[in-house]
């Protein structure tokens, strides 16, 4: 069965870091993207980062959402299969809770992704 499991989520004072992780099995991990997303109650679900595959044929070059960027860095451990999402500088706003996702191209549309992983709660306080 495929599984994604996040992990890391937690309550961080704003200005504070946290690093998720996703651990992934039931799959050819080298051969998928792995995206994380975030949703609040009532919006939603938005695309966070997302990265390529060794395998995939494209340069593996993250991909960010502009609310993130220069704060959050997405890298992978294919012998793991474990994506990690560091997140720096963090902001009331991004609290929400995180999802991970495989699919077949990195992208920050959910549409991109075939697998769900369940969520994990990140709250930033002011």
């Amino acid at each position: 069965d495929v599984q994604l499991q996040a992990s890391g989520g937690g309550l961080v004072q704003a200005g504070g870091s946290l690093r998720l992780s996703c651990a992934a099995s039931g799959f050819t991990f080298e051969y998928y993207a792995i995206g994380w997303f975030r949703q609040v109650p009532g919006k939603e679900r938005e695309g966070v980062a997302c990265i390529s595959s060794s395998e995939s044929g494209s340069d593996g070059r993250p991909t960010y959402a502009d609310s993130v960027k220069g704060r959050f860095i997405i890298s992978t451990d294919n012998a793991r299969n474990t994506v990690w999402l560091q997140m720096n500088t963090l902001k009331p706003e991004d609290t929400a809770v995180y999802y991970c996702a495989a699919g077949r191209l990195c992208g920050l549309a959910t549409w991109y992704y075939d697998f769900w992983g369940q969520g994990t709660q990140v709250t930033v306080s002011s």
